[in-house]
C-alpha cells in the first residue's frame, strides 16, 4: 500500500511538474506570436478596427460573391456585415448582419430568419478579446497547453490547445519559424449539425497596418460550408458607436 501511495504521489509530482513546464512553454510561444505580429505595445495601442474587403462562398451549386465589412471594439465587441448576391439562384441578395455587444449576440439574416446567438457560438465570442484573444488568454480563464508541433501545408507550427472556461476548445497553429497564426480549428457543439464539428478558419497574406501584421486572406469552413475573405481597406482607432454591435431596438 505505502509503495503504491507513494507511486501515485510521485506520478502526481511529475504530472504537476509537466503541466508547470509545459505552459511555461506555451506561455512562450504565445509572447513570440504577439512580438512577431506587432509586440504586446502596438497591440495594446490599437481600440477597434474597421475591415473592408470581398467574400466568396463555395456552395455546391458553384461560387457566389460579395462584400464583407467587420467591425471589432475592445474588450470584445464586434460586428460581420456581409452580402452576397444569390440571384443566380433566383433568391436576390443575401444580407447577414451578426452583431455581439460583448455580453449578447444576434444575427439578422434575410435568407434564414433572425435569431440569438446562442451555445458555443456565444461562449467563443465572448472570450474573443480584440486584438487577438491570446493577448488575454489568461483574463479570460480559459486553459492553454502546448500539445506538439504538426504541419500546416509545408510548414512546421506549434500547437496551442485553448480550453475557453465555459468549454469549448479552440487549438491554434503557429508557424514555428515565424510565429504568425496560420490556423485556428475551433471544436463547437451544433445540434442543427449533428453534434459537435470542427469550424476551421486559415489565415494567409499578413500585411502590416498601423505596425501590427495583419491576415488579408481567411478561409473558413466547416461541413456546412466553405467561404474566402479578402481584405482589401484596415482602419485602425476609428469612433464606432457601442449601439452598432447591440441588437436591434426593433428586433427586442
Amino acid at each position: 500500500m505505502k509503495k503504491m501511495l507513494l507511486l501515485i504521489a510521485t506520478t502526481a509530482l511529475l504530472t504537476s511538474r509537466s503541466e508547470s513546464a509545459l505552459a511555461q512553454t506555451a506561455d512562450e510561444v504565445v509572447e513570440k506570436h504577439l512580438a512577431a505580429i506587432g509586440g504586446r505595445e502596438a497591440l495594446g495601442k490599437v481600440t477597434s478596427r474597421i475591415t473592408s474587403g470581398s467574400i466568396t462562398l463555395s456552395t455546391p451549386g458553384g461560387d457566389v460573391s460579395g462584400t464583407v465589412e467587420s467591425y471589432a471594439k475592445a474588450p470584445n465587441k464586434s460586428r460581420a456585415l456581409i452580402k452576397v448576391d444569390l440571384s443566380s439562384f433566383g433568391a436576390g441578395q443575401l444580407v447577414v448582419d451578426q452583431r455581439f455587444d460583448g455580453t449578447a449576440g444576434y444575427i439578422l439574416d434575410s435568407l434564414n430568419g433572425n435569431r440569438d446567438i446562442t451555445g458555443n457560438q456565444l461562449d467563443v465570442m465572448r472570450a474573443g478579446f480584440f486584438p487577438t484573444p491570446l493577448l488575454k488568454y489568461k483574463e479570460s480563464g480559459a486553459k492553454m497547453e502546448l500539445t506538439g508541433k504538426e504541419k500546416v501545408g509545408s510548414r512546421d507550427v506549434h500547437v496551442l490547445q485553448v480550453t475557453l472556461a465555459a468549454g469549448p476548445t479552440i487549438k491554434h497553429f503557429i508557424d514555428a519559424e515565424d510565429y504568425t497564426l496560420l490556423k485556428i480549428v475551433t471544436t463547437l457543439n451544433v445540434p442543427q449539425l449533428g453534434g459537435a464539428i470542427d469550424q476551421t478558419v486559415e489565415f494567409s497574406d499578413y500585411r502590416e497596418v498601423d505596425g501590427i501584421k495583419i491576415p488579408h486572406k481567411t478561409t473558413a469552413s466547416n461541413p456546412a460550408q466553405t467561404f474566402t475573405i479578402t481584405v482589401t481597406k484596415v482602419e485602425h482607432n476609428t469612433d464606432i458607436d457601442d449601439k452598432s454591435f447591440s441588437k436591434p431596438a426593433a428586433e427586442k
